[in-house]
């Protein structure tokens, strides 16, 4: 939400302009953290229409995140003081809100403010995690290596996004073109084919061709309905996975979807491991680490394990004695996790966890994408079948007969 300001400056001059924040009290932060005295703010109000497209269309990416945490590493590796490091990337920033998030980062590092702190003021572009993670890099005097690593892990995460989303965007467009062809030939072919059946009043008629004309027929005579329904419908279901019941039960069938569910759950499993792990070795407290991890993994289900290891944590508990109470949990996660707390190395056993299931979910998506053109085949081969068998052989008898 942009909120438009009139603020009294260092030096005393009086400036205005825009900052966008998720409420009040934190632009009213940020303008703070840069050592302004806020005069007024107001919210603007921007509808569909007057709403700025450039800024939507240029909002930056998991790419634009990715290339600049690595940029920044290396221009502090080359110890460029931060500020200036920042200002660079922003000069060199071809978005301009990515460029304007950039330069007001760097505002707030040369007002005195940390660059993890400066980073707060966007939880949309940068996650608890990011923070976190510079932060421990700050603290540790080792902002590069974290940087790096930040910069890699993103990376890994988009790499893997983008093999599921490939794998799986085949087989949606196939099925999309299936859909929208069907729905053509039910409404503009069909009527005109099975209609010859009608006007040469053949009575014996295959199976496969009455449920078709009864198809056709029911379509063509609800289909403003129908199309309402579905609209309806599809509005609904959208409705209802915003509500925390509808999302806990989307992210429940993600992990339970046949074969797809596998890789989901262990791309989860592996996002919780590397995270726990990583947190443990910046140093960051076992209880804000387990507490991070539960707000990155992305799944209600997950979420809701993940803090309730925390509080079996803060009660002298182990996080083991919580995951082996849960199915969503795989018996070997949490003895290896059972493991690594007996023997004080639970973020080593956390990375060789990462590794092991990473591994399985490469492995899973590589025989999935394997498995789905022939089955797309065999689908497609069954729907000629169909149409063969209701329309063009009735339409042979018919002329034999004749």
């Amino acid at each position: 939400m942009d909120f438009s300001y009139k603020v009294k400056t260092k030096t005393g001059e009086i400036a205005e302009g825009t900052v966008d924040a998720p409420e009040e009290n934190t632009a009213v932060s940020i303008l703070h953290s840069k050592g302004y005295v806020v005069l007024s703010l107001t919210p603007l109000k921007k509808g569909v229409l007057t709403s700025d497209m450039g800024q939507i269309i240029s909002r930056p990416n998991i790419k634009d995140i990715v290339i600049f945490t690595r940029q920044l590493s290396t221009l502090v590796d080359a110890d460029m003081p931060i500020s200036e490091g920042l200002r660079t990337l922003a000069k060199q920033s071809e978005k301009p809100m990515f460029k304007k998030i950039i330069t007001e980062v760097s505002e707030s590092v040369e007002a005195g403010s940390s660059l993890s702190n400066a980073l707060t003021a966007y939880p949309k572009l940068f996650s608890t995690f990011y923070i976190k993670l510079v932060q421990s890099g700050e603290i540790s005097g080792k902002l590069q290596e974290s940087l790096l690593y930040l910069a890699e892990y993103l990376e890994r995460s988009r790499g893997i996004n983008s093999k599921i989303r490939g794998a799986l965007a085949y087989p949606a467009f196939v099925v999309f073109a299936l859909g929208v062809v069907t729905l053509i030939m039910v409404i503009y072919v069909l009527p005109q084919l099975l209609s010859i059946f009608e006007e040469a009043g053949v009575a014996d008629l295959p199976m496969t061709t009455r449920i078709l004309i009864w198809v056709t027929t029911f379509v063509n005579k609800y289909l403003y309905f129908l199309m309402t329904g579905v609209l309806v419908l599809v509005y609904v279901g959208w409705t209802y996975i915003k509500t925390p019941a509808g999302k806990e039960r989307l992210d429940d069938l993600k992990i339970k979807f046949p074969s797809l569910g596998v890789v989901i759950r262990n791309l989860y499993l592996a996002r919780i491991s590397e995270s726990l792990s990583t947190l443990i070795k910046s140093g960051i407290p076992i209880l804000e680490g387990i507490k991070i991890t539960s707000e990155l993994v992305g799944n209600e289900n997950y979420k809701k394990i993940m803090l309730a290891a925390e509080e079996n944590v803060r009660n002298g508990g182990t996080i083991s004695e919580v995951l082996v109470k849960y199915k969503e949990v795989p018996p070997l996660f949490s003895s290896m996790v059972a493991i690594g707390e007996k023997t004080g190395k639970l973020d080593s056993m956390l990375e060789h966890i990462s590794k092991f299931y990473k591994s399985e979910s490469d492995n899973t998506i590589d025989n999935i994408s394997q498995l789905i053109e022939p089955i797309l085949v065999l689908v497609l081969g069954f729907a000629v079948a169909i149409l063969v068998s209701s329309i063009l052989l009735p339409i042979y008898n018919l002329v034999g007969i004749a």
